[in-house]
């Protein structure tokens, strides 16, 4: 407009007199002008930055056993400011499998992370060759994102059989992982691809802290034409459940929850169920009645980290156009069939996880019933991007359309995949002769968490009409589980002996089918 304006003056000025003040400019100076103006708004639209996104990604932080009950400032600054989905799943309850399907948007069937062990090809030479090497970081990146990652990244993530601390995955700019397993204090980053080793000192090493402060860092010094991603992995609420120490006085009276199926005995379930004594006895109540209040004390850290950064947006004007998504990689369990603590079972505590995001589009206060999977993360953030999804080869779906309809047009699936392949040891725990070999996360009273032929996978329906999981084991008694969560939330009774042949024959078909899906396969199965 001010070329425009300029453009008049002088056509005054070369008129003279009155009459020139009044002059139209020839047609073709309007035209050029015209066309000026045309090409400046195309290339404005086509600059526009894309919207920043920030992924915080906790570590076996439940939502069924109240997990999110400390997060107070999380669900103000994120849920109640955009949407709470209350039907989110992991697709493998395990943190490298499910970590390895965030990353890549597949199931693991497809992206082949079984466990957390090298051989399970958690962060293996296989997996940087194969799908890491086409993991959503390296889109964002080539979308112009600005990227940063601290915290943990894989389990096996810098071990000397997993490329060591030298490697950095393609996709990220700034480069903070933590080496291994979580820890707060006393552990390695990668810094860059190069060793950064902490102590035990509070205000340098703890390590949610530092996340949180060198994401700050990073904040006050992007470059404004572009836009950026961050992805803040906390160890919080994973063990060695080590609080800040002005945290280790809270919640001293909470006890892990009684009610739903804490303490009850799994008679009709996989043998690994059957197995725990029941009722437990004194000693695993009282440890895992610390392990509960530990966990929510560590997690007032992360609250204390999503305030920090809502702060800083706002203090450098990105707030409004900025993603923020809060989601755990898998659930946990305390007590549940008698299992003291751990994930990696079928059931509601260990396959749901909090999911909140708030960002431009979304209205606030949402609640949506929709169920989304970890995989469809990295569509989401990719969508958000502009990336055409089709050019992607990924299992997941966007879920942009249901917390912003006004963005995007989209359907719900009415049923998903849960997969999980079990982990045990060759020999026989020396404390647990009686039970055998094959079996791992075993406890001192010979309650195992995890085992060989803990292998399973589930179909999930979750639809108006249904609210149902059919699960086989891939063992020697090729067991099956069914629950019907609407009269059975709690999933205390298997009802494979009085459910329909026929619905058993449907679940089984469409199970075969999603264990073999791949890429938009995995979304048209009927």
């Amino acid at each position: 407009m001010a070329a425009l304006r300029q453009s008049r003056s002088l056509t005054e000025r070369r008129g003279g007199g009155g009459r020139g003040r009044h002059s139209v400019a020839p047609l073709s100076t309007t035209l050029t002008l015209l066309l000026a103006l045309l090409t400046c708004c195309v290339r404005c639209a086509c600059c526009a930055k894309s919207s920043n996104i920030i992924l915080i990604l906790t570590d076996d932080q439940d939502v069924q056993l109240g997990g999110m009950t400390p997060m107070k400032k999380t669900k103000a600054l994120i849920g109640e400011a955009g949407a709470t989905f209350v039907n989110a799943f992991t697709v493998t309850p395990l943190c490298c499998s499910s970590r390895s399907s965030i990353l890549t948007g597949r199931y693991p069937h497809n992206h082949e992370v079984r466990n957390n062990s090298v051989s399970g090809n958690c962060s293996s030479p296989l997996w940087q060759k194969g799908p890491e090497s086409e993991a959503f970081p390296i889109y964002l990146s080539k979308q112009k994102y600005q990227t940063f990652f601290a915290g943990k990244y894989l389990n096996q993530y810098g071990k000397k059989d997993a490329g060591d601390i030298g490697h950095v995955p393609p996709g990220w700019d700034q480069w903070n992982a933590l080496v291994g397993n979580s820890q707060y204090y006393n552990y390695t980053l990668s810094v860059n691809g190069k060793e950064e080793k902490h102590g035990d000192s509070y205000e340098k090493d703890y390590l949610t802290d530092l996340i949180t402060n060198r994401s700050l860092h990073f904040l006050d010094n992007i470059s404004p034409q572009h836009p950026f991603f961050l992805m803040l992995s906390p160890p919080a609420p994973h063990s060695p459940w080590t609080p800040a120490p002005q945290y280790q006085k809270e919640f001293g009276d909470v006890k892990a929850p009684r009610d739903g199926s804490f303490n009850k005995p799994g008679k009709d379930k996989h043998w690994l169920l059957r197995q725990p004594v029941n009722p437990m006895p004194d000693s695993s109540l009282t440890f895992l009645d610390n392990a509960f209040r530990k966990r929510w004390q560590t997690l007032l850290s992360v609250d204390d980290m999503v305030e920090k950064l809502v702060k800083k947006l706002g203090d450098i004007k990105e707030l409004d156009n900025t993603y923020i998504f809060y989601m755990s990689d898998n659930g946990y369990h305390t007590g549940q069939f008698s299992l003291p603590i751990d994930k990696r079972q079928l059931y509601e505590f260990d396959i749901r996880v909090p999911l909140m995001v708030r960002g431009p589009g979304i209205k606030p206060n949402q609640t949506l019933q929709a169920p989304v999977l970890n995989i469809d993360l990295a569509p989401t953030l990719l969508d958000i991007s502009g990336l055409n999804l089709s050019t992607v080869n990924i299992d997941g779906q966007s879920f942009l359309s249901q917390m912003a309809p006004s963005l995007r047009n989209g359907s719900t699936r009415p049923f998903f995949l849960v997969e999980y392949t079990g982990e045990g040891h060759p020999t026989t725990d020396p404390a647990c002769p009686k039970l055998g070999p094959g079996l791992s996360q075993c406890f001192p009273d010979c309650v195992c968490e995890d085992a060989y032929n803990n292998t399973y996978a589930c179909v999930r329906t979750l639809d108006s009409g249904h609210n149902l999981q059919y699960c086989e084991f891939a063992d020697s008694e090729s067991f099956v589980e069914v629950y019907n969560l609407t009269s059975d939330p709690h999933q205390l009774e298997n009802i494979v002996k009085k459910v329909d042949p026929a619905v058993l024959q449907v679940m089984n078909q469409r199970l075969i089918k999603l264990q073999s899906c791949v890429g938009d396969s995995c979304h048209d199965i009927k």
